[in-house]
């Protein structure tokens, strides 16, 4: 009878100890914290108080963090968590290389796009469904020569919310210092599918000098995600050229670097008088204001 008290008296103890020292399970719900010092720490809280937050990351394991030192606080949606990981929002949803698709900027959020350093493009929301960007190819720098300066506002309405977007704005240039030097082209987009996967077709109507061209620039483009930082890109032309015909067809990929994305990929000219001439693409941009 001793040795079954004394069992039962060990086996008591042993359970409330381990309930005594249990660490708590965190959250489930995935945290991104960025501090003071720049670092960013992404996890689930253990528990959190007015002076720290404690944080149970992947690879660092149990890591306590102090409230005066943190910037932001964040909850990661739960659609950009796959297997675990996070797979990083879209930097450049709105747009493939270059062509835009029917998706458009939010109020307050903006990026900003350099293309082979020459093309600097800067556009902002102005509304969840109107923003306007302007751009610059400064050619000024080399010998004092004509700087093209470009306007580009768009219209974005989600017909059906996340599968189905229409999109329609324009590209108008001028080069500064000289008169009567307009030119630019109006277009109109459907885009069907995801901001992460999706596929666009769009018609466009050159301008220059008071007329138009007598032909459409009729596009298809697409953007389908490969992983947490990784897209295929594809962006295609097809364009009357006076009595003939021609076009550009487009391979590349989209890797997502923190918070910004670099474009890469090749161009190629088709058509009766082509050639077999690839030329290189090479973008980089980077969000800017509103971008949670």
């Amino acid at each position: 009878m001793k040795k079954i008290k004394l069992f039962l008296f060990i086996f008591m103890l042993i359970t409330s100890r381990n309930q005594l020292f249990a660490q708590p399970e965190p959250d489930s719900t995935l945290i991104r914290i960025e501090t003071r010092d720049g670092n960013e720490f992404t996890g689930r809280i253990i528990r959190q108080d007015a002076d720290k937050v404690v944080l149970f990351t992947e690879n660092l394991g149990e890591i306590s963090i102090l409230t005066k030192d943190i910037v932001s606080q964040k909850e990661i949606p739960s659609e950009l968590v796959k297997d675990g990981k996070i797979w990083f929002p879209n930097p450049q949803a709105t747009r493939y290389f270059w062509s835009p698709n029917g998706y458009g900027l939010r109020k307050g959020e903006g990026y900003y796009q350099n293309i082979w350093v020459l093309w600097n493009q800067v556009a902002y929301g102005i509304t969840d469904n109107f923003s306007i960007g302007a751009t610059v190819i400064p050619l000024f720098l080399f010998d004092g020569s004509p700087t093209p300066v470009f306007i580009n506002p768009k219209l974005s309405i989600p017909v059906i919310k996340n599968k189905f977007n229409i999109g329609a704005g324009a590209l108008a240039g001028t080069i500064l210092g000289e008169s009567d030097a307009t030119f630019g082209i109006v277009y109109g987009v459907s885009t069907f599918g995801k901001p992460d996967n999706n596929v666009s077709i769009g018609l466009g109507y050159a301008f220059a000098a008071g007329g138009w061209a007598s032909t459409p620039l009729i596009n298809f483009s697409g953007m389908f995600r490969l992983s947490s930082r990784w897209y295929f890109l594809t962006e295609n032309y097809y364009f009357g050229l006076g009595d003939g015909e021609g076009g550009i067809i487009n391979g590349g990929a989209r890797w997502i670097i923190k918070k910004a994305a670099l474009d890469f990929g090749l161009f190629l000219p088709v058509g009766a008088d082509a050639g077999l001439i690839a030329i290189p693409w090479l973008g980089f941009t980077v969000p800017f204001g509103n971008t949670d």
